[in-house]
């Protein structure tokens, strides 16, 4: 028995759920499309996730996770395991596509329901509330992108340094200088 019933056969033994990224996608570079299936199932929503937070266009956003997902199904020969975790190199990947999209598309409009206020602040403060809130998304969508980008892998999403270096594909030190950047860049944008 050869060919695709075998094949079949084969991809039915295996516990798609129980084994590792890497080995899922070791097999998917093998033509197995259950394999990768279940690295969709299990990575899909961080890769919109992230792509939501850079790029505050759902629907934007969506086409960019997957198009992150059908380039880790094309380069999953190329993925290796000891050189970072799949979910690292899957994040590189979201992140250096919205980048480009930013770089291709200027400016955004705020999300809808940005400007939320409390119901139990004063007109006032809810008026200063306002303008904070929209100072600072006018603060952060100015940033260059790679400043963009590295402000959102730190502090939204908790990534040391180095982890952020590797997502961007730079050095540790080169994200240290964008987050200073785009820090300098905001308070000088924020304060009087």
């Amino acid at each position: 028995m050869s060919g695709p019933l075998r094949q079949s056969r084969y991809n039915a033994s295996r516990a798609y759920q129980e084994v590792g990224d890497a080995e899922l996608l070791s097999w998917s570079a093998r033509g197995d499309r259950r394999a990768f299936d279940e690295i969709v199932t299990r990575h899909g929503a961080f890769a919109l996730r992230i792509a939501a937070r850079i790029i505050p266009d759902r629907s934007v956003a969506e086409e960019l996770a997957q198009e992150a997902m059908v380039r880790a199904w094309a380069q999953a020969g190329q993925f290796d395991a000891r050189r970072a975790r799949f979910t690292t190199w899957l994040y590189r990947i979201v992140a250096n596509l919205c980048i480009d999209q930013r770089r291709r598309l200027r400016p955004e409009p705020l999300p809808e329901g940005f400007e939320a206020v409390d119901p139990a602040a004063s007109a006032l403060e809810a008026m200063e509330l306002s303008e904070q809130e929209r100072a600072i998304a006018d603060g952060l969508r100015d940033l260059p992108s790679q400043q963009r980008a590295a402000m959102t892998l730190v502090y939204d999403d908790g990534l040391s340094g180095a982890e952020a270096a590797g997502v961007l594909g730079v050095s540790a030190k080169a994200v240290e200088r964008l987050l200073a950047r785009a820090r300098a860049h905001l308070r000088k944008r924020l304060l009087p």
